[in-house]
């Protein structure tokens, strides 16, 4: 939960001193590649396939834009708003699963996607009265994309699941992180972005919880049950991360937004149960 929470936080950090987002992100990636090369060399080892490779190169692009998605909605609409949609994106895996295999939705999934709608307009209510029209509308849109994106990220775990052996986990997730430190670093040179040791520096610090919080996740899992681990997780990580936003930056939530905490919390409770 501290590690995930640290993600969100550090990325408010950078919005709040105006580091430059794609450099940020760069400098995360950097880090989640080496730490990702000595995971397949002490651990995983180098069993790999040319598919397994290109579909972590293509999801490289993926796990860059939602990245920049979430700095971008964190600086928009708040750390806990982003955070809640950040948690809500596992609305895409379950109607994937639904929708794609078959899986037949029970109660307590049809009350959490109703909750989840729900919350999505409080969401829109807890803007209307921020900023101007377009301004509003802005942070909705990076709102939702941001739902849609990590939900995507979600989905193509589940996909690599079905459909690779787990000996090749190691050079997918590799593959993943070097392509996205590859692509920003294009972007970086394309733009003509000034680098700044600073920035660059602490998306190397980003990228230790970003790589650690994957690993404890899946630590957990091999030690509890997944219906406690992912509520838990969830909840912990909204919680945190909108307590800890209040008392360094003072971010205040009114009471819609409020309203969309609570909701978004017995939403993703429903749906991952």
């Amino acid at each position: 939960m501290i590690c995930s929470s640290s993600l969100a936080l550090i990325l408010k950090h950078g919005h709040v001193k105006n580091n430059n987002t794609v450099l940020l992100i760069n400098g995360n990636y950097a880090t989640a590649s080496l730490f990702s090369l000595a995971f397949i060399i002490f651990k995983y080892g180098y069993n790999f396939s040319i598919e397994v490779i290109v579909f972590g190169s293509i999801l490289g692009v993926l796990f860059a834009g939602t990245f920049v998605l979430y700095s971008k909605a964190i600086s928009l609409a708040g750390t806990a708003l982003a955070t809640v949609s950040a948690r809500l994106s596992v609305l895409i895996p379950v109607l994937a699963a639904i929708i794609f295999y078959g899986e037949s939705p029970n109660i307590k999934m049809l009350l959490g996607f109703g909750l989840a709608l729900i919350t999505l307009y409080l969401f829109y209510l807890s803007l209307k009265n921020h900023g101007t029209v377009e301004g509003r509308k802005g942070k909705y849109i990076y709102l939702l994309s941001l739902l849609v994106g990590i939900g995507l990220v979600d989905l193509s775990m589940k996909t690599f699941e079905q459909n690779f052996p787990i000996s090749e986990k190691g050079v997918f997730v590799f593959a993943i992180f070097f392509s996205a430190f590859i692509y920003t670093s294009l972007y970086l040179i394309i733009k003509k972005i000034k680098f700044d040791k600073g920035t660059f520096n602490l998306g190397l610090m980003l990228g230790v919880p970003n790589v650690l919080a994957i690993n404890f996740l899946l630590a957990a899992l091999d030690e509890l049950p997944a219906i406690v681990v992912f509520p838990v997780m969830n909840i912990g990580v909204i919680v945190i991360t909108a307590v800890v936003a209040y008392l360094i930056w003072k971010e205040q939530i009114n009471l819609y937004g409020k309203i969309a905490l609570a909701f978004g919390i017995a939403a993703i409770l429903l749906l991952k149960l």
